[in-house]
């Protein structure tokens, strides 16, 4: 493996910087948010400004947020993408057939991202958007993904000592009691989440494979705590489950006959 040039790396931690708060980002702020120094930083700014990754914000003098660049670059990933394409028709037919919010969603480290959402049509329904992030044991999706991980994988990601954030008093915190509640998804091949990433919905997951067998993504149905039942859990499962196989014929996965 080559080595990392610190320039470049500087720079891109710049970006990932507007991922965070209201995506807009002074020289000052990143010279406090990175620790690095402030003519580093001037120098940093100027050429990925000249180079369209960043633009003045209008109105607001020295304050920047990211340009047409980057939007470029996301807009060919997604077109190679043809998880999220996909995931997007699916989570189509799966919110039509249940009337309930629908994601699909990858994993990123600790976290999942979801690419593809489609919203339920009740009045009351999940405020979220595709490219949320979200701490991945919080969630059915983000627990349907790691229980799919080989075990050394897991635990790299998630070692015995992790401090697990709490997004609500449901939350798992504990890892080892998070390694029980993988060991249970694993067994059922279907992930339930109560109230651990929103204290009014619960969710259910299934694993979407690629063409290999490796799980890839999870289709998730979530449900605000109104419409939540066990009888709707049973029927959401078996509908998620087959959403998921689908997504996965789709991406060339041959399901067992």
């Amino acid at each position: 493996m080559g080595r990392l040039v610190p320039a470049v790396t500087r720079a891109l931690d710049i970006l990932e910087l507007f991922l965070d708060g209201d995506g807009t980002l002074s020289a000052p702020d990143i010279v406090r948010k990175l620790q690095l120094p402030r003519t580093t930083v001037h120098e940093l700014v100027t050429t990925l400004a000249a180079r369209s990754y960043i633009v003045p914000v209008p109105g607001q003098p020295g304050r920047y947020r990211l340009g047409v660049r980057p939007y470029q670059l996301g807009s060919r990933y997604a077109e190679q993408l043809d998880l999220a394409a996909e995931g997007q028709q699916v989570a189509r037919s799966v919110a039509e057939t249940c009337d309930e919010t629908v994601h699909v969603a990858i994993l990123e480290g600790t976290d999942v991202i979801y690419i593809a959402k489609v919203d339920s049509t009740h009045a009351v329904r999940m405020v979220s958007a595709a490219g949320r992030r979200l701490p991945a044991h919080c969630t059915s999706v983000g627990k349907m993904l790691l229980a799919s991980l080989p075990e050394p994988e897991l635990t790299s990601r998630i070692p015995d000592d992790a401090e697990l954030v709490a997004m609500t008093p449901n939350s798992i915190t504990d890892p080892a009691l998070l390694r029980e509640a993988l060991a249970e998804i694993r067994e059922h091949g279907i992930a339930v989440e109560s109230r651990e990433s929103n204290p009014d919905v619960s969710c259910v997951a299934a694993p979407v494979r690629d063409r290999t067998g490796r799980v890839v993504a999870a289709l998730s149905i979530s449900v605000p705590m109104i419409r939540w039942s066990e009888e709707r859990r049973v029927e959401l499962e078996q509908l998620a489950a087959k959403g998921a196989v689908e997504l996965s014929e789709r991406l060339g996965h041959r399901s067992a006959a």
